[in-house]
């Protein structure tokens, strides 16, 4: 699903995705997936792209979403893979990825 989910974000023009593999380290998920996004109305798109596909695809909703495209963040959480879209400034402030810096990068696409 992390992988479906990083094709969806690339095919709608997010940049800096990254897949971080939390396994066996937590019990939060197993994949995170983070983006960025250009602008607030982009993370609303970009979040509604994620949503629409895997509930077509997989008929599934997430049991979450956490923030607003307002705020500079989103989050749909599904459990296993937990996606955040950020805008750029929110991303480095927050800086997941050294927050998880143990973790495995599966990938990362500038």
């Amino acid at each position: 699903m992390a992988r479906r989910i990083i094709d969806i974000l690339e095919e709608n023009r997010a940049t800096q995705i990254t897949l971080l593999d939390l396994r066996p380290d937590t019990v939060i998920a197993d994949f995170f997936v983070i983006c960025t996004a250009t602008s607030e109305r982009q993370i609303r798109a970009l979040v509604g792209y994620v949503r629409g596909a895997v509930r077509d695809e997989r008929e599934q909703l997430p049991s979450s979403i956490e923030g607003t495209h307002e705020s500079g963040w989103q989050l749909l959480d599904y459990g296993s893979v937990v996606v955040h879209v950020f805008l750029d400034d929110v991303r480095r402030y927050y800086d997941l990825e050294g927050l998880w810096r143990e973790a495995t990068v599966m990938v990362n696409i500038v």
